[in-house]
């Protein structure tokens, strides 16, 4: 049985940091490319950061292009999100996910946006909130 499950999320002030992490179970962790997606209520679940299995490959929003930074440590089966110079608006519900296939993350650059139908295995989120 597959479990993604993510970890934290908090309250920050605008301008700090969080760092998210995710661990994945029951599934072969390298050879899946993991992401990170986010929903604030009222608007749809937005893909933020993307790598791939080996890490060599990845991508980002243009919303948080310089401000955050997706790694994984296939060793410990864990997917990071550095989030710095965090603003309000970043403020949501963050989701890890998996998704699998070789030509995933080219698909992904090649359109701009990480479609959430290419992953998989999805995560419960961990709420992330950027006061002012």
């Amino acid at each position: 049985q597959v479990q993604v499950v993510e970890s934290g999320g908090g309250l920050v002030q605008a301008g700090g940091s969080l760092k998210l992490s995710c661990t994945a179970s029951g599934l072969t962790f390298d050879d899946y490319a993991m992401g990170w997606f986010r929903q604030a209520p009222g608007k749809e679940r937005e893909g933020v950061s993307c790598i791939s299995w080996s890490g060599a490959t990845t991508y980002y929003a243009n919303s948080v292009k310089g401000r955050f930074t997706i790694s994984r440590d296939n060793a410990k089966n864990t997917l990071y999100l550095q989030m710095n110079s965090l603003k309000p608006d970043d403020t949501a519900m963050y989701y890890c996910a998996a998704g699998r296939g070789s030509s995933l993350m080219t698909s992904i650059q090649a359109l701009g946006v990480m479609p959430t139908p290419f992953f998989g295995y999805w995560g419960q989120g961990t709420q992330v909130t950027v006061s002012s």
